[in-house]
């Protein structure tokens, strides 16, 4: 972290502004106390604790924080959000944050979502998470042939200790229609 603010990266997209927008409003009163990171079980798994994050949102040091791994590593459990002395919205602001790299093309955004993209088709084709169908659909995703190599051990370990099984025939679709309604609201058709 420089401490330099840094006015390099402005995107005038307007889903862009109106994330900053909010993220500012909900970080905009935080007086760094360090709850947020004293509450954080994953904290320890952070390249910048939570609350450096929030003054870097403060200080508007977006390329710095875009390029921080820390708002990946959020599992929102919520307990930042509860314990805040100022009620502040803080596992939102992670979301935000996510969705702010996302709408950056972020290429942890993209592995994200890639893997987020191989989940829901799974449950809107099967009705439940087959294992082994969205590992196949993840992995297509990622375009890369050598990835599947690399998860073979312990693909092979889950198989044995029962942690994966074998794909089903599940429900075949049977929420097709809400996804369909769904893209529909959405605007996606």
């Amino acid at each position: 972290m420089s401490g330099a603010v840094r006015k390099t990266w402005s995107p005038a997209s307007e889903e862009y502004q109106a994330i900053l927008g909010g993220l500012r409003e909900t970080v905009g009163a935080c007086m760094q106390c360090g709850t947020c990171t004293a509450s954080c079980p994953n904290w320890h798994a952070m390249d910048v604790t939570p609350r450096a994050m929030w003054r870097m949102i403060q200080f508007g040091m977006l390329d710095e924080i875009l390029a921080s791994r820390t708002f990946w590593m959020c599992s929102a459990c919520y307990m930042c959000t509860l314990r805040c002395p100022r009620g502040l919205k803080l596992t939102s602001a992670m979301a935000a944050l996510k969705r702010l790299a996302r709408v950056d093309g972020n290429a942890e955004a993209r592995r994200s979502g890639a893997f987020y993209e191989a989940f829901m088709d799974d449950v809107e084709a099967h009705g439940r998470v087959q294992e082994t169908g969205i590992m196949q659909r993840y992995f297509l995703k990622r375009k890369n042939p050598a990835l599947p190599l690399s998860f073979l051990p312990l693909g092979v370990k889950m198989l044995r200790k029962g942690k994966i099984h074998l794909p089903s025939k599940g429900q075949g679709g049977v929420l097709m229609p809400m996804f369909a309604k769904a893209r529909e609201m959405e605007g996606w058709t």
